[in-house]
């Protein structure tokens, strides 16, 4: 019998993901996408007092990126906006266990996702915008332009499957 890379949370994640979908008039939405591997990643956040009170998901990637999308959701619900925020990456696999060190930078995508749906969401209401969280959404931002303009063709399709 040939031993799964994956940990057991990952793979329950994966056949089983947690708040996946659309959150109409989302407060934020943050998308990000991954240049080598093309994993593209939605994040939609509901804020009411300054508290993430729901979370969805859409991602369009392997194994561990819907994992960890869905784990987000998972992490974020009930926090502030601030300590939201304060998620990193090594939380996320400490809630995973087991990832190829390939996949690792999956984390990455979903802290991005998170970081550009409180981005959107600060922005959209003439909120105080962290100087930091500033610079992370040009990075992320020209990362996602780039993805989006070396594969046309997905994006098209990805959006055609997102109407229906």
């Amino acid at each position: 019998m040939v031993q799964s890379p994956y940990s057991k949370e990952i793979m329950k994640y994966f056949r089983k993901p947690k708040n996946v979908g659309i959150i109409k008039n989302a407060d934020g939405k943050g998308r990000v996408g991954n240049l080598i591997c093309g994993d593209v990643m939605e994040l939609y956040i509901k804020v009411k007092k300054n508290k993430i009170v729901d979370a969805k998901f859409q991602t369009f990637g392997c194994v561990v990126a819907l994992a960890v999308s869905s784990i987000l959701t998972e992490m974020v619900k009930g926090k502030t906006v601030k300590q939201a925020l304060k998620i990193t990456n090594k939380d996320i696999l400490k809630r995973t266990g087991k990832v190829p060190l390939i996949k690792v930078h999956c984390s990455f995508l979903a802290v991005d996702s998170l970081k550009e749906a409180i981005y959107y969401y600060l922005s959209k209401n003439n909120l105080k915008i962290p100087s930091e969280l500033k610079k992370e959404h040009k990075r992320i931002k020209k990362n996602l332009d780039k993805l989006e303009k070396e594969q046309k063709d997905f994006v098209e399709l990805e959006k055609k499957i997102l109407e229906k």
